[in-house]
This record gives structure tokens, sequence and C-alpha cells, in this order.
């Protein structure tokens, strides 16, 4: 059976359409999964892991899975978005207000930056083809010119 960090990372890739080697290449893996943890509770976290794990393995029923069981589930799929936002702007952002009424407000209830860290190294910049600004010099003037987003396999360009 896997460990719970491995399944966490599985849903990461399945959320985020990045690779197992990207997500862990941010160092910050470990730091979200606690921080899930520590602003939903771990009951929760089992929970959404768990509705993970029982999905069924084909691309096609995984996907699917993942929009009805996950995505669309009342408790699971505020934190789900959640996630997704975490992983890319390096942000835990506050659950929505109908979340909370339903399912209680929690400790760490709030938006916050996990840490200096997860700016720098937030999905979002590599999605796009840039640099996070201040943090990672790509150049004097370079900021002056669109960034170069990088082909996404089995997509075709529209150029």
């Amino acid at each position: 059976m896997s460990s719970r960090f491995d399944v966490f990372l599985d849903l990461s890739v399945e959320l985020t359409a990045f690779s197992r080697f990207d997500l862990l290449g941010t160092g910050l893996a470990e730091r979200y999964l606690a921080t899930l943890d520590k602003v939903v509770g771990g009951e929760i976290t089992d929970a959404l892991l768990t509705a993970f794990v029982t999905l069924p393995p084909e691309d096609e029923a995984r996907i699917q899975g993942v929009r009805t069981t996950i995505l669309g589930d009342e408790l699971l799929g505020d934190v789900a978005r959640a996630l997704i936002k975490l992983w890319y702007s390096g942000t835990w952002f506050e659950l929505p207000s109908a979340w909370t009424q339903r399912f209680g407000v929690r400790p760490a209830y709030t938006t916050f930056v996990v840490s200096p860290d997860a700016y720098i190294e937030g999905l979002l910049w590599k999605a796009i083809g840039a640099h996070p600004a201040g943090a990672k010099a790509p150049g004097f003037g370079s900021w002056a010119f669109p960034p170069k987003i990088p082909a996404v396999p089995g997509i075709a360009s529209k150029t």
C-alpha cells in the first residue's frame, strides 16, 4: 500500500497536471501536506486521499472521477481547489464562507503564504514560462517581453 505522502503526491499530480518530478522539485510537497492537515485537519485530508485512492485507474474514468467524486463533493471540492491554488501560488486561500458554515471554522482558517519559498516555487511561473518577480533573476529587461509559454504535450499550438 502506498504511503499517505505518496497518495498526496499522486492526487496533486492529478489536480495540477504537473509531474511528480515537478512537484517534488519544488521542495514543498511535505510542507503542503502538513498545511492541508493544519488547515482542514487530518480527518478531512484523509477523506480527500481516500476518495482519490478509490477512483478507477483508467485515464478517462479517473478524470471523470476527480471531477465528480472530489471536485464535485460538498466537503472535498473546495479543499481540493484550495490545494490547487496552493501548488500554483504558494498561498493557502481561506475556504469559502459557505464551506465553513457547513463544516466549521478550522484553527488555521485564514489566507497565508506557506513560506517564502512557496511564492518562488509556485507552479504558475512554470505554467506561464516566466520567473517570479524579484526572486529569480531572468536577466535585465527580460520582463519587457511577453513570456514564452512552453508547449503542452498532446495539445496542438495555435500559431
